[in-house]
């Protein structure tokens, strides 16, 4: 059983690694530090989040149906956002022939997605304003799950898939929302000039970076997300929030900042998770206001604050829609605008392919991953002898090598040895220290001296009671290692869905330092011990069990 200091000190141990890299993140002092500095987030942004196609694919839009309401219409389109992807949506377009400004609306985890009453709610109240708006399933999510059935969740293993090609779900969905810009941008009931995005939770995370990098929407509302960073280090968020690395090159006041001189408006609600908090929020628009002050906009920038739950309620919305009134029709002065009547439907209505009609070969999030995955491995060339073999593993060590980084010499080895005699000999048990401030536990079985076998697990035993006595019976030593962050180092709470190493992993990332380059090190460090502790350096063996196997 864990102690509550051995389960936070993990968790700990990234804090003060994420409060360390803040510190570079300093503010600027004027318009051409910024400038400076806002080229420097945005490149590093762009690669974090796994970068973008240089060719745009046709989108091939297709209307699948229509639905029509007193002031409004609603069409069903499917647009292609990257080949062969289909992305599903609803627009709902005003009567009368425009051009009108729009508004992309985008989902966080509500289970009917782009059909949920949520956001039903908001793109009616825009329509009958005068606004078109378009809704649309993130990819792995409402119509686009792996199965047909509203309500899948696309984060955990699914989003998962992504990793090993070098994209991950959040880079996908605001490609996606660039995508859905030029959509609008195409139509001719739309202005193109006068374009704006909103969504709440992992919708406002979508917002939020679609709104930083995608400089046609002249107005950014995200809802219920705003935070900060180094909040998301010790609680459970959708892996579809996550931008690998973002703590070594900004905090969230950077990503804000992005947006400026555009309109930006934050809206938080009181009962919410600390990541999503007032006073989370309040950090990073601290440093926010100070990018749109340098740039001259001061008053571009506001914030929201509603007595409420975790939500996209009316309160929310009548802000935001006096604020896309002022910065898309130039009217008002950005007060809130009382919400239209509005009635949402059936979410079934809102299908674009009923339930058991979706067209075969219908791209899933997995089958992306997969296609990501045969295109790499195509360009991988074998080597025709072995100076390109030696030249080739050189530069794959290197960047192995950036990724984990190289274990130090200094390796602290606690007092606190508990001795437990077998029949075949002595079981010695002891912590080594890898990185200041986190633990690692060793089980040492001595044997002939001659082999040895380090063995390790992410969950449960390393090895079994029958393992352990064959190899006392061959004579084979054994180093059992308890990783970071796993056993009884691990994280309350650690395991979400299959993914059994959920959090730990995603703070890991958070600050650039992937968990299983982390267990290398971890690993590294055992092999350093039994170099220091057998006179004559036995023949070694690594045993993984499991997920084990990736570090």
């Amino acid at each position: 059983m864990a102690t509550r200091d051995e389960s936070d000190m993990f968790l700990t141990f990234i804090r003060e690694q994420a409060a360390n890299l803040v510190t570079n993140h300093t503010l600027p002092d004027n318009k051409q530090q910024w400038r400076l500095k806002r080229r420097e987030i945005r490149n590093k942004l762009v690669k974090a989040l796994g970068g973008f196609p240089d060719i745009k694919c046709d989108l091939d839009p297709t209307l699948v149906g229509k639905l029509e309401f007193e002031g409004y219409t609603i069409e069903k389109v499917v647009i292609q956002t990257i080949p062969g992807v289909q992305l599903t949506a609803n627009v709902y377009c005003p009567d009368g022939e425009g051009p009108f400004p729009a508004v992309l609306c985008v989902h966080g985890h509500w289970k009917g997605a782009k059909q949920d009453p949520t956001v039903q709610s908001r793109c009616i109240g825009l329509a009958k304003l005068g606004f078109v708006a378009m809704a649309v399933d993130a990819c792995g999510a409402g119509e686009r799950g792996v199965e047909e059935a509203l309500g899948e969740y696309h984060g955990e293993m699914t989003a998962a898939t992504l990793y090993a090609t070098g994209r991950n779900l959040a880079g996908i969905q605001v490609y996606e929302n660039m995508r859905c810009a030029d959509y609008l941008e195409s139509r001719t009931d739309v202005d193109g000039e006068k374009l704006a995005i909103t969504g709440t939770s992992g919708g406002g995370n979508q917002t939020m970076y679609a709104g930083a990098l995608e400089e046609r929407f002249k107005a950014v509302i995200p809802v219920c997300s705003v935070g900060n960073y180094q909040a998301y280090l010790g609680v459970a968020c959708c892996m579809c929030e996550l931008v690998p690395g973002a703590l070594t090159f900004t905090e969230e006041w950077g990503v804000l900042g992005l947006i400026a001189p555009r309109a930006l408006m934050v809206i938080n609600a009181t009962r919410d998770g600390i990541q999503f908090s007032v006073a989370e929020a309040k950090k990073s628009l601290a440093g926010a206001e100070v990018v749109f002050a340098k740039v001259g906009k001061p008053q571009n920038v506001t914030h929201v604050i509603v007595d409420s739950n975790h939500d996209y309620n009316q309160p929310m919305r009548e802000a935001m829609y006096g604020w896309v009134t002022l910065h898309l029709k130039n009217e008002g002065d950005g007060s809130p605008i009382a919400e239209p009547d509005l009635t949402p439907v059936d979410r079934n209505q809102l299908r674009c392919y009923p339930e058991g009609h979706r067209p075969a070969g219908f791209v899933t999030l997995p089958m992306l991953a997969k296609r990501f995955a045969t295109q790499l491995n195509r360009r991988q060339i074998k080597p025709i002898h072995l100076e390109h073999w030696e030249a080739d593993r050189v530069a794959k060590l290197g960047v192995i090598r950036r990724h984990v980084g190289r274990h130090g010499n200094q390796v602290k080895v606690y007092d606190g040895v508990a001795l437990s005699r077998t029949d075949k000999g002595n079981s010695i048990y002891f912590e080594v220290e890898p990185e200041a401030g986190v633990r690692c536990g060793f089980r040492w079985n001595k044997g002939a001296g001659q082999e040895l076998i380090i063995a390790t697990a992410l969950d449960g035993e390393a090895l079994s009671q029958e393992e352990r006595k064959w190899c006392a019976d061959n004579g084979i030593d054994v180093l059992e290692v308890i990783l970071r962050a796993t056993g009884k180092y691990g994280p309350s709470g650690n395991r979400i869905g299959a993914a059994l190493d959920h959090n730990a992993a995603q703070w890991s990332a958070w600050i650039g330092r992937p968990l299983a380059g982390q267990w290398v090190k971890d690993l590294q460090v055992a092999i350093g011990w039994v170099v220091a502790a057998y006179e004559k350096v036995p023949t070694v063996s690594l045993v993984t069990r499991g997920a084990a196997i990736v570090p």
